[in-house]
């Protein structure tokens, strides 16, 4: 990470909030971390910095690179606008990568969002201890900056594997190029930051709203050991995050998700990025950069139900493919929640009729600013955690009932499977439709050695139809499609050509 990058780290921590009020600090000459972090409400507004790039990962980029890089999601090709290379790749799985470095700006801007979350908790926790407030508060103020920590530490090492471990904040040029980590040493790092986490936050019923909780950071723990296959360590987390009382399922599926200024951080929610709508610089505008397009206004109205609606001509991506709506049992009260439909009347395709993702399509006031939290971690995935790794422990039996909790809420019958490897693929297909678009899937196919399984047959499906998968006649897949199938995208190449070390 850049030297210039973490200067502006520490410059912004002062005036960047991720709640809703800014704190106002007016310096008398420079402002730098010898003279900021003194008090109790420095460390809280650092904390509350810290956040704040959560909001940009998840409305511009882990979509992109969880969803759309699966076979959940695809992108409308719209001839007229021309090709967005960077996204396009990530769905193609082509992605261009030479000696493990890639040029792609997603990949590149995901690093340097992560690394400055790292970079801002490595901040606090440096000097916290070395002020004086209250004693409680400041334990939690650790666990969230321990636990921001660890959730960057765990998106990098799922989407590049072997990263630098930074655990102190850096002040020269030559602290910035670290050696490369092993992935399993970035595993421990994250379990070392998550346990400490969990010991000091609050609960859910005392913790501010919004916030992460000692359940968050048990969710984090349990997701790490669910990758690393460490099922009986899993299974005792989550149950209990279950015992605890802190979350219990929406009745209904549709509110688990947030409305643009209601619902938020509900009885289901174990961590969700908060926005807000309005002209205070929280809101997203997720919905537009992954509608359908080209659409009118009148088209895009019934949907979003702004004041000053207007149509959009770009190219979409992030559209639901045939495969995840084929994917959702009849009778799944999910599949109208998770997906609906526009005509697009200026289309090039003949099928002008287009699928969109109608969960986080929700009426607001202003075009291209929504409120909508994003789900980070749901109780029903809980749930699902919780079965595969009963199940995995030999204990089909005990998983069965919280699989089956998850699909009577759906509306559908209790699950057939009994047999372990029955149950195994009952629950990896239950994932798919419960958390459809919430960026899990990529990872859930990775984790379970599937990629040549799923995404080889998918990339041929896609080429031997493109019409189905949104093209418009004429248009076809570039030749270098679904041939880049590696478990980690490359390094950012412009971070590379700092860095002596990859």
């Amino acid at each position: 990470m850049r030297k210039k990058l973490i200067i502006a780290c520490l410059a912004t921590l002062a005036f960047t909030s991720c709640q809703d009020k800014f704190l106002t600090v007016i310096p008398e000459t420079t402002l730098s971390a010898g003279v900021y972090f003194k008090t109790q409400a420095d460390f809280q507004a650092a904390v509350n910095a810290t956040y704040t790039p959560l909001r940009t990962i998840f409305n511009d980029r882990a979509w992109k690179l969880g969803e759309l890089h699966s076979d959940n999601a695809y992108y409308a090709r719209n001839p007229l606008y021309g090709a967005v290379d960077a996204t396009e790749n990530i769905a193609d799985f082509a992605i261009p990568t030479a000696n493990g470095v890639t040029a792609n700006d997603n990949v590149l801007q995901q690093w340097r969002q992560d690394y400055l979350i790292i970079a801002r908790a490595n901040q606090i926790l440096a000097l916290i201890d070395g002020v004086d407030f209250d004693a409680a508060i400041k334990a939690n103020l650790k666990g969230q900056a321990l636990f921001l920590r660890a959730f960057a530490y765990f998106e990098l090492a799922r989407y590049f594997g072997s990263v630098p471990i930074h655990l102190v904040p850096v002040t020269t040029r030559q602290e910035a190029a670290l050696p490369l980590s092993k992935v399993e040493d970035v595993y421990a790092q994250i379990e070392k930051d998550a346990k400490e986490a969990s010991t000091s936050l609050l609960p859910k019923s005392t913790q501010e709203a919004g916030r992460v909780t000692s359940g968050t950071a048990k969710m984090l723990l349990a997701n790490l050991y669910v990758v690393q296959k460490k099922w009986a360590d899993a299974a005792t987390l989550l149950a209990d995050i279950v015992k605890s009382g802190s979350y219990s399922l929406m009745p209904n599926y549709d509110d688990a998700f947030s409305g643009t200024s209601d619902n938020k951080n509900n009885a289901e929610s174990v961590f969700e990025v908060q926005y807000m709508e309005g002209a205070a610089g929280y809101n997203g505008n997720l919905i537009y950069q992954i509608m359908p397009s080209p659409i009118t206004a009148a088209e895009l109205f019934p949907i979003t139900g702004t004041n000053n609606t207007q149509g959009t001509s770009q190219e979409s991506s992030d559209i639901p493919t045939p495969d995840i709506i084929a994917a959702f049992e009849t009778g799944d009260k999910r599949k109208d929640i998770n997906i609906g439909y526009v005509t697009l009347s200026q289309s090039a395709r003949v099928d002008k009729k287009y699928p969109y993702i109608k969960k986080f399509a929700r009426k607001h006031t202003q075009q291209g600013n929504t409120g909508q939290n994003f789900p980070v971690y749901r109780y029903a995935e809980v749930l699902l955690f919780l079965a595969e790794s009963l199940n995995e422990s030999g204990k089909s039996s005990d998983a069965i009932p919280y699989l089956n909790q998850v699909r009577t809420r759906a509306g559908l019958a209790a699950t057939t499977a009994s047999s372990q490897t029955d149950l195994r693929e009952a629950i990896f297909k239950e994932r798919r439709v419960e958390l459809a678009f919430e960026n899990k899937r990529w990872f859930d196919i990775v984790r379970t050695g599937r990629i040549q399984e799923i995404i080889v047959p998918y990339g041929a499906r896609v080429k031997a139809n493109p019409s189905a998968y949104y093209f418009p006649a004429g248009s076809v897949p570039p030749g270098n499609a679904f041939t880049v199938l590696g478990q980690y995208y490359g390094l950012p190449a412009v971070e590379s050509a700092l860095s002596p070390n990859f």
